[in-house]
């Protein structure tokens, strides 16, 4: 319950984020503003996860193949 609480509040913190940095930095009206934020929250969200994710998946590997040449070292002896 806690982590869902917390994933939702970090994507409005980031939507009024954007809302706010969008909206000034191109003097747009609230509504263009509103827009970009609803199309930029998602795409940050997805990118941020593409990269974690990629960065999980190489540490993983990395482990596993680390692990797997002292096994056979092992195995040598």
């Amino acid at each position: 319950m806690r982590r869902k609480l917390k994933t939702y509040s970090l994507g409005l913190c980031l939507f009024v984020f954007l809302f706010v940095i969008i909206g000034g930095g191109l003097h747009l009206g609230t509504g263009g503003a509103f827009l970009g934020a609803m199309s930029g929250t998602p795409l940050v969200i997805f990118a941020y996860n593409r990269l974690h994710i990629a960065r999980a998946e190489g540490k993983e590997l990395q482990k596993e193949n680390s692990a797997r040449s002292t096994l056979q070292l092992r195995s040598r002896l």
